[in-house]
C-alpha cells in the first residue's frame, strides 16, 4: 500500500495536515484517513497501528456514507489515532494535528 493515495487537494503546513477523499468515491474512509496520518508522520501506512484500535471503522464509514436523500451536508468527528488528532468533516476533508 502507498503511503498516501491521490487527494483531490492536500495541504501540509507543519503542524497539521489536510486533505480531501471522494465521498462518492470508491477508496473507503478508514483507508483515506490512515494514508492522510501516515502522509503526517512520514510514515509506511503498514507501520501504523490498525485504525480500529481507536476508532469503529465500520460505524466511521457509515457516519459519512452517502443516503437516500444524498450526502450528510454537515458533521464532523474527532478521534485520536497513532499520537495524532484527526478530525472528518462532512464536506470531504481530513485533519490531522500532532496531540
Amino acid at each position: 500500500m502507498s503511503k498516501m493515495s491521490t487527494p483531490s487537494s492536500a495541504t501540509e503546513i507543519g503542524d497539521h495536515y489536510s486533505a480531501h477523499y471522494d465521498r462518492l468515491g470508491d477508496e473507503p474512509l478508514s483507508v483515506a484517513v490512515a494514508d492522510a496520518v501516515a502522509t503526517f508522520l512520514n510514515e509506511d501506512v503498514t507501520a501504523l497501528e490498525p485504525l480500529h484500535y481507536s476508532i469503529n471503522a465500520d460505524a466511521l464509514e457509515r457516519l459519512f456514507e452517502p443516503r437516500a436523500n444524498g450526502l450528510r451536508p454537515n458533521g464532523s468527528v474527532t478521534f485520536e489515532y497513532t499520537e495524532c488528532q484527526v478530525t472528518v468533516t462532512a464536506d470531504g476533508e481530513i485533519r490531522v494535528e500532532a496531540v
